[in-house]
């Protein structure tokens, strides 16, 4: 399909009516990527010399023209530890988030035709998962226990350490969501 053709199926409209519809579809199409470009713009992240400054003005994503966007107002209500497993969460489920959509295309694309399982998983992704068999899920359940136990070492200070009125303290020097695993050095050096 073209942007055009898929334009006027979504429309229905008249050929003069057309046009117009063309052309909000064209400009919604610029907005979603002009503002999924702002995505990959740098940070303006800011840290002190001792620990890492964590204030809601200082976290990355604060973009224009929207800047820190918090409308059920979480961080006026969070202290700074606070905020920082909320970053941490943030982060973790953005990440399940994308990982589930890209598992969900690649299973529309490559359906029936895997060499997993013998290509006998088939029909459309929402049903592959009941397909599968009850090893995968098993080795899955293995695979997420060791991921979440290397966060928790890597940003978590251990429970003896941690005081009776602050559970879940995440460690001084820790960012949350960066647990070092970088494999193709795509993390930035600096933080500007």
């Amino acid at each position: 399909f073209t942007s055009s053709s898929i334009s006027h199926k979504i429309c229905f409209l008249s050929v003069a009516q057309a046009s117009s519809c063309k052309m909000k579809f064209t400009a919604t199409l610029v907005a979603l990527f002009a503002g999924s470009a702002a995505a990959f713009a740098p940070s303006q992240m800011k840290k002190s010399s001792s620990a890492l400054s964590f204030t809601p003005e200082d976290l990355p994503g604060a973009l224009p023209p929207m800047g820190f966007w918090d409308p059920l107002d979480f961080a006026s209500k969070a202290d700074e530890n606070t905020l920082r497993r909320y970053r941490e969460a943030e982060v973790q489920h953005g990440r399940v988030g994308m990982l589930a959509v890209v598992g969900f295309l690649v299973g529309e694309k490559v359906e029936g035709t895997s060499f997993l399982w013998d290509a006998s998983i088939k029909g459309p992704a929402i049903t592959h998962l009941a397909q599968v068999p009850s090893e995968f899920w098993a080795l899955l359940t293995i695979a997420i226990a060791a991921a979440e136990t290397k966060r928790a070492e890597v940003g978590w200070v251990e429970p003896e350490n941690v005081p009776f009125d602050q559970p879940g303290l995440l460690r001084d020097e820790y960012y949350p969501g960066d647990i070092g695993f970088d494999p193709l050095g795509l993390k930035p050096e600096d933080d500007a």
